[in-house]
């Protein structure tokens, strides 16, 4: 592969990933599961709903560790992306080698200084 095939990879790519940003901000996806439960008195008639009790409150949390691990060693496939809750970028990644490993440097970078995070929250 030429020096012109791989600036032209890497620009396709970049382009693609401003493009999946710019229509995820245009469009972004709800996906609040609210549960909540009724609560009926004796007399069968409902009192109030109030929200759903979790056992456990952080089921599906990211880990800022791991996705600096999955970075690390697996971050040419973009399995760090999947794993944050960007799927598209993903493949974005899986598809160019992670940008020739640019991409998974500057997401190294950005996850050391807190600049990257999961989609849907805060890291736990």
């Amino acid at each position: 592969m030429t020096l012109k095939q791989t600036l032209r990879i890497l620009t396709f790519s970049m382009v693609t990933m401003l493009f999946v940003n710019q229509v995820n901000a245009a469009f972004p996806i709800k996906t609040e599961n609210a549960q909540t439960e009724v609560v009926i008195s004796s007399d069968a008639t409902v009192d109030t709903v109030i929200p759903a009790k979790n056992a456990d409150t952080n089921a599906g949390s990211k880990t800022k560790l791991a996705a600096l691990l999955l970075c690390l060693f697996l971050g040419v496939f973009g399995i760090h992306r999947f794993y944050l809750g960007y799927p598209i970028l993903g493949i974005v990644y899986l598809l160019t080698g992670g940008g020739g490993g640019l991409f998974v440097l500057i997401d190294l970078i950005l996850l050391l200084i807190g600049g990257l995070g999961p989609k849907n929250g805060q890291f736990v």
